[in-house]
């Protein structure tokens, strides 16, 4: 699927965030990957396979 050279990460990588945006569409809060995998803001991911993987932004703590 992806064309890129050095060629993106896939979609069962560890570092599948690190393919390329192939479709951003930050006013809906969504990125699709070259891999495949779409990206959510909130830093969800939504796999080629149907698997979810759950937000996993690091908690900040308040002061």
């Amino acid at each position: 699927m992806c064309q890129h050279h050095p060629v993106c990460p896939s979609s069962d990588s560890t570092d599948r965030e690190a393919a390329a945006v192939v479709a951003g569409h930050p006013e809906q809060g969504w990125s699709l990957l070259c891999n495949g995998v779409l990206v959510f803001e909130d830093t969800g991911e939504l796999l080629p396979d149907g698997r979810v993987i759950g937000p996993h932004r690091a908690l900040v703590k308040a002061a």
